[in-house]
């Protein structure tokens, strides 16, 4: 420990930590844009900068260490004058369409630049002419909005994917996709989520579906993942963890849903869809091993452009959403006659990838698609923002339909190691219990797998089921995949989430997305698990009703199973024209 002087006051703090971690810890605001505790120290926007007293410059306080004895000024009139000139500066830049024509609300720029009462007269011919770049339909980098901080291209690289570069110099700088064909944007949006300027942004559904909800003639459907309620609630004043499903329930019928459903319904019948497709694979001498998950959509583009040789790895089963979307369309549509094409489904996800998902043919049900548009977390508060909800107040409701009862082990597909737990607990009661009334009374290990949980790179387990010797193990964070690549022919079962800490962590959650933040989210998916009267997949009598009737219909090639195809690369499209008209024409 060492003492220091913070603002006249006199603090003990830990050797080795940066003056903006100090501020952090003793509640003194230091604003920062281009920090970010998941990526390097780069102090490129240099508003954090702050006075040491005895020296001549002022200091970024993100890059510059403490050291004993040092007395620290973080709003004298040196460091006000030098933050205001170099928040006009970066203001300048962007300002011609931040809070205009971006759906994000959640720009630090913009709310730093209310804060501290910023004018842009003075740099107004600073204006640049950039593009803007979307790939596929999921993420767009509008480059008229960027600050030059480089945090997408850093979180790219984090991902271990660089498909984002710098190019050129000075003035004529700017973020662009690589022209390498051998690398291809998965689409995660971990750019989105750490850009401090809403340039990385996700793809906005927001005035269309805006549009479907004044449309009299459809029956608007919402239903949210699981990882968003743990989330959402960081935009209106909750703690990172704080279950707000009920608030959710209501706030979108307030939005103007005529429906609204709970995606843990379809995470069990994709666990009880990827179970059975691991059963099968035990009983096959000839099984492709190891089993791998196909819920994460950035994974499985990064699958099919970078290794369609792991295609037959791939479990066939939809993801939780397209699930659900599969059986509002059908079944339920048949139960409440209603005509199909009456109906849309808006997912509420953590996730940019998933926008690109819900567009692949492979899902068409009757040559449509399931879901109609995907509004990611921080989209939906926006709309609740908007439409000046007080999210906070809202009394919690239950939605509407039996539809909404999902298991424990559905909450926790939001977690990393959460659908390979969910998965395991039906394989063990299918292979070693009497399930003839869809019972597991037995509280073992498979309800517990601790090994897989949290947020380490890997993690591996080895258990027994049945007399039958598996190795399981979680792949968190694309970036890891290829340090287990050489190794995968020892597992019979991998999971993998693009995104570190899983949908928890995706591209399209509420900022600011840190590790600390991560673990509280973590946190509150499990107790939700924990608090749940039925924590598994095949105790859901609901979904089983339901999943009993696809068979009966013979209509699991339609609704259950999904195929996959080597791709032919990116998306790219060349924007010469506002990115929100690009938005609102693809819609």
């Amino acid at each position: 420990m060492i003492n220091i002087k913070l603002n006249n006051k006199k603090l003990s703090v830990r050797e080795g930590q940066t003056i903006l971690e100090i501020a952090k810890d003793n509640g003194v605001e230091i604003p920062a844009l281009c920090y970010h505790p998941d990526l390097t120290i780069k102090a490129n926007c240099r508003i954090c900068v702050v006075e040491i007293k005895g020296c001549d410059k002022l200091v970024t306080a993100c890059s510059t260490k403490a050291v004993a004895g040092m007395e620290i000024l973080t709003e004298s009139p040196r460091v006000k004058v030098a933050r205001e000139t170099n928040l006009e500066l970066l203001f300048a830049e962007h300002a011609e369409k931040c809070g205009s024509c971006s759906h994000r609300y959640d720009c630090d720029l913009l709310e730093f630049a209310k804060k501290y009462h910023i004018k842009i007269n003075r740099f107004s011919d600073r204006k640049k002419k950039r593009k803007t770049f979307l790939f596929a339909n999921a993420v767009e980098i509008d480059g008229t909005q960027c600050i030059d901080c480089r945090n997408c291209v850093d979180a790219c690289a984090r991902q271990g994917i660089n498909y984002l570069e710098i190019r050129g110099s000075g003035a004529n700088q700017e973020i662009v996709p690589t022209d390498n064909k051998e690398i291809a944007c998965i689409y995660c949006g971990q750019c989105t989520a750490h850009c401090p300027a809403a340039s990385a942004q996700e793809q906005s559904a927001v005035e269309a579906v805006e549009d479907l909800l004044k449309n009299k003639n459809k029956i608007v459907i919402a239903q949210f993942a699981p990882a968003t309620r743990v989330a959402i609630g960081e935009s209106f004043g909750f703690a990172p963890g704080t279950n707000c499903e009920g608030k959710m329930f209501s706030a979108l019928k307030k939005l103007g849903f005529n429906y609204v459903f709970d995606v843990n319904f379809g995470a069990d019948i994709t666990t009880m869809v990827e179970a059975e497709e691991f059963i099968e694979r035990i009983n096959n001498k000839k099984a492709v091993w190891p089993m791998m998950t196909s819920c994460c959509p950035a994974w499985v583009a990064y699958v099919e452009f970078y290794h369609p040789e792991l295609i037959p790895n791939l479990t066939s089963a939809r993801s939780p959403h397209i699930h659900l979307a599969g059986a509002l369309k059908t079944y339920w549509a048949k139960k409440e006659k209603i005509g199909a094409k009456k109906i849309a489904v808006i997912s509420i996800v953590p996730c940019t990838a998933k926008k690109y998902e819900a567009s692949r043919s492979e899902l068409k049900i009757s040559g449509d698609f399931p879901v109609d548009y995907v509004l990611t977390t921080r989209e939906l508060s926006y709309l609740i923002k908007k439409n000046n909800i007080d999210f906070k107040n809202l009394p919690d409701s239950n939605g509407d339909n039996i539809f909404n009862h999902g298991s424990g082990a559905a909450a926790i597909y939001g977690a990393s190691g959460g659908v390979m737990e969910s998965a395991l607990r039906t394989v063990a009661s299918f292979l070693s219990k009497d399930v003839k009334n869809n019972k597991f009374s037995a509280r073992n290990q498979m309800l517990e797998l601790k090994e897989v949980r949290g947020l380490k790179g890997f993690k591996e387990a080895s258990l027994t089921i049945a007399g039958k010797k598996l190795r399981v193990g979680v792949i968190n964070g694309i970036a890891n995949f290829p340090h287990i690549l050489p190794k995968l022919k020892k597992y019979h079962y991998i999971e993998v989430m693009a995104c570190p800490g899983g949908c928890l962590g995706g591209g399209g959650q509420p900022m600011p997305t840190t590790d600390a933040i991560r673990k509280k989210r973590l946190d509150g998916l499990y107790n939700i698990d924990k608090k749940r009267s039925i924590r598994c997949a095949h105790e859901n009598k609901i979904m089983l009703e339901y999943y009993d009737w696809v068979k009966e219909e013979k209509l699991e090639a339609k609704l259950f199973y999904t195929k996959f195809k080597k791709s032919r690369g990116t998306i790219l499209k060349t924007a010469k024209t506002p990115a929100s008209s690009i938005i609102k024409f693809l819609s």
